[in-house]
């Protein structure tokens, strides 16, 4: 079967050694496992961002291969988004355009298999347009990465960024909404950490995505395509709440229009939850990703067994879709594989 996981981290060596010089928050340290050990803020202790298969693309696939389907991949930032609007809006610039080449290095190198999305530093209007136009007009790059806050800010609707929206709608780009750890580390703080990663990353892509819609913004660029990390939050859940506690907020149709809107992914480590994203959303909003290497791809595909699909939804949720939302397109010459 040929898959694309439209949910999948490569991390490029070059940001995070930049980020070990930094001698103040957000800064980052090699760890014993290959990876790096971050501190978000100078409040915080040094967290652990991973293991050595973060970095190593060639490594991914060959993950990837020993599952025995041809599988594909889109690369978003996870996290690690907010980490570029976390710095003076220079370093933001000048960190995101190192990344994105980084992006576009890995898709020529794999071309037709990895899929790469920019970094915006979002701490400036005008640097967030020029990066965008960069990554997607010079470095070919799939999309965009929206993390859960701007920098510390949780404002990602404050009304001077409607221009980078605006931008986003019109060039038709996918806009991953990742949690980061920024907003509710804190308040949920304890447990090494289980509190937080569990439940507060899912708070922080509701609470985000929820502002997204209560903004208006997806009102007035109805063409604006976000996709929601971890089978969309809370957000599925909680629909006919958010319906009945918003009309506040004066938007001319309810939340959960505005939310079946958007598109969401398959990480979920339980085949209800899967199943439930599928019912909510509907089967063409739903892509297959499994959050690798943060999750295991195999532990993936065992439990969406357990989903009743029939072999042409199964097309879709594995390939067809990602296809179609995500705008991907092979490199010029390039035939897509057969099944």
């Amino acid at each position: 079967m040929h898959i694309i996981d439209s949910h999948f981290h490569f991390w490029p060596r070059r940001f995070f050694e930049a980020l070990n010089k930094r001698t103040e928050a957000p800064c980052a340290r090699p760890n014993a496992k290959g990876g790096y050990d971050i501190k978000a803020r100078a409040e915080d202790k040094f967290q652990s961002m991973g293991w050595d298969a973060w970095h190593d693309l060639g490594k991914q696939f060959d993950h990837m291969d020993g599952l025995g389907h041809r599988v594909d991949v889109v690369s978003s930032l996870g996290p690690m988004s907010v980490f570029f609007s976390a710095v003076s809006k220079e370093e933001g610039r000048d960190y995101a355009l190192d990344w994105n080449e980084e992006m576009s290095a890995a898709q020529k190198k794999y071309p037709g298999r990895f899929w790469g999305s920019a970094a915006i530093p979002m701490q400036d209007t005008k640097i967030a347009l020029e990066v965008l136009e960069d990554a997607v007009g010079r470095l070919d790059l799939m999309g965009v990465n929206l993390p859960g806050s701007v920098g510390a800010d949780p404002r990602i609707d404050a009304e001077r960024l409607e221009p980078y929206y605006a931008r986003v709608a019109e060039l038709g780009l996918p806009m991953f909404l990742h949690p980061t750890d920024m907003i509710f580390s804190s308040m949920l703080d304890g447990y090494n950490g289980a509190l937080h990663l569990s439940l507060g990353r899912v708070i922080e892509v509701s609470v985000a995505a929820s502002r997204l819609i209560l903004s208006g913004l997806m009102e007035r660029h109805p063409t604006l395509k976000i996709v929601l990390s971890h089978t969309g939050g809370a957000l599925p859940y909680q629909s006919g709440r958010m319906d009945k506690n918003t009309k506040a907020a004066n938007l001319p149709r309810p939340v959960s229009e505005y939310m079946k809107r958007m598109y969401t992914d398959t990480v979920s480590p339980h085949s209800m939850g899967m199943k439930f994203a599928i019912d909510y959303y509907g089967l063409d909003h739903v892509m297959y990703g499994t959050d690798y290497p943060c999750w295991d791809p195999a532990t993936c595909l065992q439990l969406l067994q357990d989903v009743p699909l029939s072999e042409a939804d199964k097309r879709k949720l594995y390939y067809d879709n990602a296809r179609r939302i995500l705008g991907l397109r092979d490199p010029v010459g390039m035939a897509v594989a057969a099944e």
